[in-house]
């Protein structure tokens, strides 16, 4: 049960941050699920653990480090259809 609240929550964090930067996250849910668990995983690594925790996911640095993948992976798929 643990792994289903792990990927909803992923999926969560992957949302709301391609939501608050506006850009869209290739893949829809899929790409927001590991957009969150990878954004989780660069935001533990940058900002540590701290805040509030769901399922192995502290919230804060969860999303920031969420909205910075999406940031780089909508910088990266602009500059790949400019090159097309």
């Amino acid at each position: 049960m643990s792994f289903i609240w792990f990927l909803i929550i992923g999926g969560v964090i992957g949302w709301l941050a391609g939501l608050i930067l506006g850009k869209d996250i290739p893949g829809g849910i899929i790409g927001n699920i590991i957009a969150g668990i990878v954004g989780a995983w660069v935001g533990g690594m940058l900002l540590g653990q701290w805040g509030p925790r769901v399922s192995d996911f502290y919230i804060i640095p969860a999303l920031l480090g969420a909205l910075i993948l999406v940031f780089i992976v909508s910088l990266i798929m602009k500059s790949m259809r400019r090159a097309s």
